[in-house]
């Protein structure tokens, strides 16, 4: 199992941010799953995955050319996946991972989480995708979220599809329970 991690490659203001990424490297290693992340060896890109290394477990970094030739890309990962595009790396950061997950980030950290929930959305995969909320970063935008289904521009369904918890055992015991949208449908109907 590889889960997707997809995290700023700036380290934010707050502690806690780092943290949480350290912790969730290491529980994700614990229960032997895999990162597959951006490939970045700045930020919190980096702590993840040097905690991730640090605890035994596997790293698949994928970065496009234009970045390792900015000397951005982990020198230390097993795998580290060369692509042309930034739309080639997020293809094949999706198709490796069975799961994603949003540490603090920027608007590229949002945007790489908000197409793969969108594509879970219209049925093109199963996986969950989630929100760890370190030190409440993701508040404002969980609030946002219950908000935009409450005026329905988004179905209650689609917005209880992203996973927010505050903790990295939290959000992979939420993962490692996880049913996908057409299980849950069908557990329902057969309820009734």
């Amino acid at each position: 199992m590889r889960i997707c991690v997809y995290a700023g490659s700036n380290p934010g203001t707050n502690p806690a941010y780092g943290e949480a990424a350290e912790q969730l490297g290491r529980h994700m290693a614990e229960r032997g799953i895999g990162l597959v992340y951006g490939g970045g060896r700045t930020g919190l890109m980096g702590r993840i995955a040097d905690s991730v290394l640090a605890a035994g477990g596997t790293v698949t970094g994928i970065i496009p050319q234009f970045l390792m030739d900015k000397e951005v890309g982990h020198p230390g990962l097993q795998e580290l996946r060369i692509v042309d595009t930034m739309h080639e790396r997020k293809a094949l950061m999706a198709e490796l991972s069975d799961g994603f997950i949003a540490l603090p980030g920027g608007i590229g950290t949002l945007e790489e989480l908000f197409e793969v929930w969108t594509w879970a959305q219209l049925g093109r995969h199963d996986k969950p995708c989630g929100l760890l909320n370190a030190s409440g970063f993701y508040d404002g935008l969980a609030g946002f979220l219950d908000h935009v289904a409450g005026e329905r521009f988004m179905q209650p369904k689609h917005r209880d599809m992203l996973i927010v918890r505050d903790t990295a055992p939290g959000i992979l015991d939420a993962f490692a329970a996880y049913e996908p949208p057409a299980v849950r449908k069908w557990l329902d109907e057969a309820r009734t």
